[in-house]
């Protein structure tokens, strides 16, 4: 990094100070909102003291590692920009790009995390290092993960830093070991002795940790890559991070996907070790009416769920018999019956926004025995009401999903006269699990469907006009950004359609429900589902579901036909142009009749970017210049005819085989004229 070039005079000499006091007025400014900041952390944990909850002393405060100048705000944002559009000319020029970023930014690594400006940067050059580079920028926090972990922007960078370096430890362990060097050179250390070291170093503040706001990430971070578990999974990212996590993302041109496993990940045995001895460290000194404090607390709730979501995995069925465990300390009586005082803490979990996150957790995953008991203490009784609970219909969705057929046909039975109420406050959740689970048990799905008949109307067309909210659309002449804005105002209108999905892919009365109704509708109702965000996943649902639906297929194709071009050319509307291949299968007229009305319109598809996919999905180059292969897959795997020389090579192996009299005759007279030395004798050869 050049000096900075300095001007002497009076002037210049007061301008430097002038911008030495504004630092220094910066800095005070900032100790004095962290202090802030801290007082509102204690307020918010002074409303859990009167529950019985005792907040663990909290370290000191943060330390201050300086800020950048000017200069070095600069260069560092211009660097972030470059990597984020990735216009280099090739990897080569890239990975030197980033050795001169790595060059700048030695020593100054722990200002850059905690900048707000430049902490971007931090972590696309983690996502972009070699496992050399990201050992040596974890070295460099090494010492610093507590602080770093409170901090606001710096808490980003230490968990990125540990989900990419995972994938190191697990490569570290399958590669084939190195031959050790026979000089007296100090080795790096190993990925593994890195996380171990940085476990090591937050012990002691373990429990202060867990209700702050921005290091319960990082926890939730480290303990799920110390357990093995998967780190690109739906509930593993919903416990990791907030909806409101800006995610850093990396130009996918010339620059290969960050190395995160999607499956079980292969870890040392100190890793176990280590994370026995994270969990005794938080719950070191915490007794029932601690944890169940914290239970509703906002920000150790969601770390309260990994742990327990890890202890079930790891321990299994024996942990209802562990009296340390998390499990058994939350409800000590065994089993919870009703009037225990575990009973009666569950009860108001279920209603609790926050608590009852907690308790989806217990119900998914607890031992069978003590599920049933759950099941007969607080849930058989009162289904109707939790279904009609905005909070605990959550976590009735969960008990549906385990129960068997019987009881999933008792719990039909006594929903089915709430579905009307259920429909008019929009918890559509409930009755899709209903739906769900019922195909999965085989469930008779009649009384479902009569009382869906009668929620949503008797007549077909109104009925999916109101379980589709089509008549909300608006007019369709707005533009298309304004469409999407009104579609996406009502996020129950995604519900709606996800269960009209569900019905269909049940045969029987609940699919007719659905395809009656589209049936019944005109051609202009029909355009506008198709092109509405949610309902044309009806639509392409309808197409596509399995069933005996050639019937409906046949009746719905030729008129969706009709509208090929004005689909095709829609962003949303191409994708039920897409859905026609699959569901003309079988229906050969149509899907050639489809076919022929794009070939005419070549020239409008290829100017639209829908256009230009439904081209290539619908294989239309091969359609206009290799008809016979098109039409042979269209049909379903007919065999493609022979090329002409194939055709020739087997007339002449057949005629070289079998030949003629007439043929053999002349051969014989030919054979008997010869003279020469190559003259074959008459009974020889």
């Amino acid at each position: 990094m050049p000096k900075e070039h300095k001007k002497r005079g009076r002037r210049e000499e007061k301008k430097r100070k002038r911008e030495q006091e504004e630092n220094d007025s910066i800095t005070k400014r900032r100790k004095s909102n962290d202090e802030q900041d801290v007082e509102t952390n204690v307020d918010e944990d002074d409303q859990y003291n009167s529950s019985g909850y005792v907040p663990v002393s909290e370290p000191g405060e943060l330390p201050f590692y300086g800020l950048l100048d000017e200069e070095e705000q600069e260069y560092f944002k211009r660097a972030d920009t470059m990597l984020e559009l990735n216009q280099f000319g090739d990897a080569e020029e890239r990975d030197l790009f980033l050795a001169n970023v790595y060059q700048e930014a030695n020593g100054k690594e722990l200002k850059i995390a905690n900048s707000q400006s430049c902490s971007r940067l931090m972590e696309r050059l983690i996502l972009m290092s070699t496992p050399e580079q990201l050992k040596a920028l974890f070295e460099k926090f090494g010492g610093h993960f507590l602080n770093l972990a409170q901090h606001r922007f710096a808490s980003h960078c230490c968990e990125t830093l540990f989900v990419q370096a995972a994938a190191i430890v697990s490569e570290e362990l399958t590669a084939p070991a190195k031959a050790k060097p026979t000089t007296n050179a100090v080795q790096p250390p190993t990925a593994e002795q890195l996380f171990l070291s940085t476990v090591a170093e937050l012990e002691g503040n373990l429990g202060y940790l867990m209700t702050d706001r921005f290091a319960s990430h990082t926890l939730r971070v480290l303990l799920v890559v110390l357990s093995g578990r998967p780190l690109v999974d739906a509930q593993t990212t919903t416990l990791l991070q907030s909806k409101k996590k800006e995610n850093i993302k990396l130009s996918s041109r010339d620059i290969p996907p960050p190395n995160i496993s999607s499956s079980a990940r292969t870890v040392p045995d100190s890793f176990s070790a280590a994370l026995d001895r994270m969990v005794k460290g938080m719950l070191a000194g915490l007794d029932t009416t601690s944890l169940r404090a914290l239970v509703s607390h906002p920000v150790a709730n969601p770390l309260l769920q990994l742990l327990l979501d890890l202890e079930f995995h790891r321990s299994g069925k024996s942990i209802a018999k562990d009296t340390n465990s998390l499990f058994r300390k939350l409800l000590p009586d065994d089993p919870p019956g009703d009037g225990t005082d575990s009973a009666a803490f569950l009860n108001g979990m279920l209603y609790d926004p926050v608590g009852s996150r907690l308790l989806e957790v217990l119900v998914t995953n607890s031992p069978g025995k003590t599920f049933k008991t759950l099941y007969q203490t607080l849930f058989r009784n009162k289904l109707p009401n939790l279904a009609k609970n905005e909070t605990a219909s959550y976590v009735l969705i969960k008990v549906l999903e385990r129960l068997n057929k019987d009881d999933l046909q008792a719990a039909v039975d006594e929903v089915c006269p709430q579905i009307q109420l259920l429909v008019e406050r929009a918890r559509t959740s409930v009755i899709k699990c209903l739906v769900e689970r019922c195909r999965m048990r085989k469930v008779d799905t009649q009384p479902l469907a009569v009382a869906l008949r009668e929620a949503y109307g008797q007549e077909p067309v109104a009925r999916m006009m109101k379980m589709l909210q089509l008549d909300r659309v608006g007019n369709e002449t707005i533009s298309d950004g304004r469409r999407k804005q009104i579609e996406t105002q009502d996020p129950t209108r995604a519900h709606r359609s996800l269960l009209a999905q569900s019905m269909l892919e049940v045969p029987g009365p609940l699919q007719d429900l659905i395809t009656e109704g589209i049936l019944a509708m005109d051609n202009d109702t029909l355009l506008s589902m198709a092109r509405d965000r949610s309902a044309t996943h009806v639509l392409q649902k309808s197409l596509t579901c399995s069933g005996d639906t050639a019937r409906y297929r046949r009746m719905i194709l030729p008129r969706l036909g009709g509208m090929t071009m004005d689909l095709a050319t829609d962003p949303v509307g191409s994708h039920v142009v897409d859905a026609f291949w699959t569901g003309s299968e079988g229906l050969w007229f149509v899907r050639e009749k489809i076919a022929e009305r794009l070939l005419q319109h070549e020239t409008a598809l290829r100017d639209s970017v829908p256009g230009r996919a439904v081209w290539r999905n619908w294989k239309m180059d091969m359609y206009k210049t290799r008809r016979y292969e098109w039409v042979s897959e269209a049909k379903g795997g007919v065999p493609e005819r022979k090329t002409g020389i194939e055709l020739a090579r087997e007339r002449y192996a057949a005629k070289k085989q079998v030949p003629s009299m007439k043929g053999g005759r002349q051969q014989r007279k030919t054979n008997s004229f010869r003279t020469g030395a190559n003259a074959v004798i008459a009974g020889q050869g």
